[in-house]
């Protein structure tokens, strides 16, 4: 990996800090509570999975304009991305393949029926609350592509008067204004958001700007009844985006993804709580220059039960009915796909003593695929109340997808997508303000879908997709956490060995070594904090030789109190103006400003 040198010189600054005394620590701060791992509230320090939280204090701080930009802070995701704002945008966790990565919205499912993940790019991070990361196979509790991880984004919720105006490079505007009334029983919220950029030319031939543009509303209400409290929330992000096709004439297609979910959650009996909801998310893309779509509606029950065993046990079960509807013209091949699924889950967590567990299964009966079967374990061993020892093994699945079975080279007889997951880790608090934590982990995917073509790409016989590879990723990923004083410091690395069995080649897009760096400094009135971010040397794609080449970047940012409630900030990204590769022949941008002015009522 290319280490510049100032980079390098960021790199020491925040070394510096990681070596320095502790004995002025600042106070400590309340451990976050994480839902996603085991869906029910547990501390992230006692989770036995390797999660991350992205917090909306830690949102604002960044000034990052998308999502893509906020999971990139984090060691073991990777991007992939075509170009600028709104380009199609790639996560790999872990090594895993992109769309093995699920993506929820207040828990509903977001990835589309069609092809590819989830459109992260769309999601406007000025109407997230927060951000969960889980990694590793949560197919248990989730049901298809969670092979890799899941994130999970929670919208805002009812908040007093809240407004943001933004401006910067490549003719950048954005603007976000949002309220909300909360009382003892009810509340209600209502942010919305716009978008527009010039960007920049998507490829690396083109000399044309590549624009985009979204408007994302996010509405909320809910009401505590005398025993139910009955939750309604809609998030939808619509617009435009322009892009070029391969033999670089100007495109251009519109989005609009929704989720609108109404959500029942109350006491079942003297031990128990239950949380009943009914959901409708879409995926629609439309191309603006041709006959070509592609629709994903999806409606789910999603019915859980949790019935407290005493002693710390917890008893987690549900029913999960979702209707699928998948349609698609692609290069003059139309798809229609329906489908009806019923799963059902059981999950057993608890501690005695030193001694905690998970045990969970998962039943599946898919219309096409048939009857399924997950299942996850975990065992943790609290060695002093500042160590976890922690073992997990664990299976996921992910169903081929309606253009995997019925688009170009598709190919209706794939099976589906397998994973065995195996991990060692530990989680050490030295102390209330420093944290290590320590991950070994095997994944190993069989039956990967592929595109095989014997001929050649486009060759004189059709290629066609086939159930050919089986990938093993082998990683080891390490991080550090710690607070001084108005400083914080986060330091992760991630070694990792992401190959395909069937050729011994590495697999696209994946690094096998990676480093992130966050450093932040709050003396109230003034905030600010670097980033810096490092993936070594990885093949671009299945179908070429070509490597992109390792890469180092440093971002920064700043805020200051103007008033009460009034804050200026500045993001810097690319501080180094370095040329980096994310996908072969696309653009990434070079160095660039944005600057904007937030409003927060109450005077925070």
């Amino acid at each position: 990996m290319p280490v510049d040198r100032p980079a390098a010189r960021a790199a020491c600054l925040i070394l510096t800090l990681l070596l320095a005394p502790a004995s002025i620590a600042a106070p400590a701060v309340s451990p976050p509570v994480v839902v996603t791992a085991t869906r029910s509230a547990v501390p992230a320090a006692e989770a036995l999975a390797p999660v991350a939280v992205i917090d909306r204090a830690t949102i604002e701080a960044s000034g990052a304009r998308d999502l893509p930009e906020l999971l990139r802070r984090y060691a073991g995701l990777e991007l992939g991305r075509n170009g600028g704002p709104g380009q199609a945008t790639s996560v790999f966790i872990r090594g895993a393949e992109s769309n093995h990565t699920l993506v929820l919205v207040d828990g509903v499912k977001i990835n589309p029926g069609t092809i590819g993940g989830a459109a992260l790019q769309h999601i406007d991070p000025s109407v997230v609350e927060r951000i969960e990361i889980v990694k590793g196979p949560r197919s248990t509790l989730y049901g298809s592509d969670a092979i890799g991880g899941v994130i999970q984004i929670f919208t805002r919720p009812a908040a007093r008067g809240h407004a943001r105006l933004q401006l910067g490079t490549d003719r950048w505007r954005g603007l976000a204004v949002g309220f909300g009334q909360a009382g003892q029983r009810s509340s209600v919220g209502l942010q919305v958001s716009g978008v527009r950029t010039d960007g920049f030319p998507a490829r690396v031939e083109a000399d044309r700007d590549s624009g985009y543009r979204n408007t994302t509303v996010n509405a909320h209400a809910s009401h505590q009844g005398a025993r139910w409290r009955t939750t309604l929330r809609h998030w939808q992000a619509r617009g435009m985006t322009e892009y070029f096709s391969y033999d670089l004439r100007p495109l251009s297609q519109d989005h609009d993804n929704a989720v609108t979910s109404l959500t029942l959650e109350g006491p079942w009996g003297r031990r128990g709580a239950t949380t009943l909801r009914l959901s409708q998310a879409q995926d629609r893309i439309v191309q603006n220059d041709g006959p070509d779509f592609a629709t994903t509606r999806r409606s789910v029950l999603d019915w859980q039960y949790d019935h407290d065993l005493g002693d710390g046990g917890l008893w987690t079960a549900g029913l999960v009915l979702t209707r699928q509807t998948a349609t698609a013209l692609s290069f003059g091949t139309a798809l229609e796909e329906r489908l009806d699924n019923r799963a059902a889950y059981s999950q057993w967590q608890g501690r005695r003593g030193r001694h905690q567990w998970l045990a969970g299964l998962r039943w599946l009966d898919h219309d096409a695929f048939g009857t399924h079967g997950t299942w996850d374990l975990a065992y943790g061993y609290h060695a002093t109340p500042g160590l976890l020892l922690r073992a997990a093994a664990g299976t996921g699945f992910r169903a081929p997808d309606a253009t995997d079975r019925f688009g170009y080279g598709g190919n209706p007889d794939l099976r589906p997508e397998r994973s065995r997951n195996l991990e060692l880790g530990l989680r050490y608090r030295l102390d209330a303000h420093r944290q290590v934590e320590v991950n070994l982990f095997q994944n190993r995917i069989d039956d990967l879908i592929s595109f095989y073509d014997p001929d050649g790409f486009l060759g004189p016989v059709p290629g066609r997709n086939q159930n050919i590879d089986a990938a093993r990723i082998r990683g080891l990923e390490a991080s550090f956490r710690y607070r001084r004083g108005p400083w914080r410091f986060r330091l992760e690395g991630l070694l990792q060995d992401p190959e395909n069995l069937r050729n011994g080649a590495q697999l696209a897009r994946r690094a096998k070594r990676g480093l992130n760096a966050t450093l932040d400094y709050d003396r109230g009135r003034f905030r600010g904090g670097v980033e810096l971010q490092a993936r070594s040397a990885r093949p671009d794609s299945d179908f070429s030789s070509v490597v992109n080449a390792g890469y180092t970047l440093v971002h920064g940012y700043a805020a200051w109190r103007l008033s009460p409630g009034w804050w200026l900030r500045a993001r810097v990204e690319n501080l180094f103006d370095r040329d980096y590769t994310l996908a072969d022949r696309f653009n990434t941008r070079g160095r660039a400003l944005f600057v904007s002015l937030d409003y927060r009522g109450g005077g925070r």
